[in-house]
């Protein structure tokens, strides 16, 4: 009997099998991945082919940062199939600190970088928070970081945000269109074919979009076809002190989001997340963050929709978002390229995302089938108002809004806010366990309902029996 068999993570796919589903990966984070240098360079009114350059540094830093994430460096990685992209959380601090009069650009690069130093420093002592997260808040996470993503996918499905034809009945339709054959080809293919659905989906949407006249390929001809990524392009970073603190805030927020995103991914390849993995990945987040503020990008965290993806393929190898790391520098260096995969129309990926984002939410609400609900009812309260706080940003963006600005890095991520409330209120009704503990009784948990499982379909069988006898 064989003892070394490689682990699903660690498994090593064939060089075409590899590229495709890397291909993969990379469309489906892609639109999320240039929003953060589109809706920056625009708030700065940087002119277009400063824009574009921040778009190139943003994919050339993504790819780096998955490389880290994904193959380890020293003390770096988790070693998970995790792609890393451009937080949106700190979108709102950047814009407020480019576009005051007494700051600029340079002091957003400047504060990405002290936040990178500062959050590797940071994150063994965040790592530690991993016992506060046993699976009723880990579930909890994992369902809020699925909900709040499929506004994303619906926003993609009516033909993105700010469309002025946003909700045309074409953009519904062949999202629908994207949706059914992810389903179809999920249902009907076999091996390879099923773990590429979303590609092959995404695809032919692209195909039937452009039949249509629905594909603008104007950035195509226009983009050059190799650039350089250089370290401070725009100047040496300035270090504004204030600057430095919101950032660190946004540090604060990405390194919660991300501690929900790795469990996640940890539990969906049967890898479960100790906390010296939870360590290695949250320097990732500094050290990307670092890498960003040298090469002209920004912090830097896991992205969902990617989380998503591997729930709908079923492919756990963490070589597949190695790939997806080397695809990505490649688009930062050949711009042309870049353009081509951004030609992709929102309404395309709309079904794609819809089918992923809501895979997310399913996974934690699998992870929550394992929490006890017969002997401890206080885990419905902690489920139910940790939801509740989770959605409020999603729900009703604007409910915050007349509180101060400064608080709004954390007000406004539903993932934080569903991860404080469920931390604090498990504390409240259940008090902390060790980590190992935590880990332990998720593993407790899943053999019981497994048990429950095979006990049902014994007791099925012998009613069938007694029925045929009958």
């Amino acid at each position: 009997m064989q003892s070394n068999a490689v682990h699903p993570c660690d498994e090593r796919l064939p060089a075409g099998q590899l590229l495709t589903l890397g291909i993969q990966h990379v469309l489906v984070m892609y639109a999320g991945a240039v929003a953060v240098p589109l809706i920056v360079g625009s708030a700065l009114k940087l002119p277009k082919d400063q824009i574009a350059f921040l778009i190139s540094a943003d994919l050339f830093s993504c790819g780096i940062a998955t490389l880290i994430q994904t193959l380890g460096l020293w003390i770096f990685g988790i070693r998970l199939p995790v792609i890393m992209g451009c937080t949106f959380a700190a979108v709102g601090p950047m814009v407020a600190i480019g576009t005051n009069p007494s700051l600029g650009i340079l002091d957003i690069f400047g504060s990405t970088i002290a936040a990178g130093v500062i959050g590797i420093f940071l994150a063994p002592t965040i790592g530690k928070l991993l016992r506060f997260f046993p699976p009723v808040v880990v579930g909890t996470v994992i369902t809020v970081i699925g909900l709040s993503l499929m506004g994303v996918g619906i926003n993609w499905a009516a033909g993105g945000v700010g469309n002025p034809e946003y909700g045309n009945p074409v953009f519904l339709g062949l999202s629908l269109v994207v949706l059914m054959l992810i389903l179809l080809i999920n249902k009907f293919g076999r091996g390879f074919v099923a773990n590429i659905s979303v590609l092959l989906g995404i695809v032919a949407g692209f195909v039937i979009a452009a039949m249509l006249g629905r594909v603008n390929m104007e950035g195509v001809t226009s983009a050059p076809w190799v650039g350089f990524v250089m370290p401070f392009h725009f100047g040496l970073p300035h270090f504004d002190p204030l600057s430095i603190a919101t950032m660190v805030t946004v540090m604060f927020v990405t390194f919660i989001e991300s501690t929900g995103m790795f469990l996640a991914v940890g539990d969906m390849v049967d890898r479960p997340v100790d906390q010296k993995a939870l360590v290695r990945g949250l320097r990732v987040d500094g050290l990307g963050t670092l890498v960003g503020g040298i090469f002209n990008s920004f912090p830097h965290t896991s992205f969902s929709q990617n989380v998503g993806l591997i729930g709908v393929t079923g492919v756990k190898s963490r070589f597949v978002c190695a790939m997806g790391g080397v695809i990505l520098v490649l688009l930062g260096l050949f711009p042309k390229m870049a353009q081509v995969v951004a030609s992709v129309p929102p309404f395309v990926l709309g079904g794609a995302g819809i089918v992923m984002f809501g895979m997310v939410a399913a996974n934690g609400i699998k992870v929550l089938s394992k929490v006890d609900f017969v002997k401890n009812h206080h885990n419905l309260f902690i489920i139910a108002v940790s939801i509740g706080l989770g959605l409020v940003p999603v729900v009703s963006p604007h409910f915050f809004a007349k509180l101060p600005p400064v608080l709004s890095p954390l007000l406004h991520s539903g993932i934080l806010l569903a991860s404080v409330s469920a931390v604090v209120l498990n504390l409240i009704f259940n008090g902390v366990k060790g980590e190992r503990a935590a880990r332990q009784e998720i593993h407790r948990a899943g053999n019981d309902l497994e048990r429950r499982g095979n006990d049902d379909a014994v007791i099925g069988d012998d009613r069938l029996r007694a029925v045929d006898a009958h």
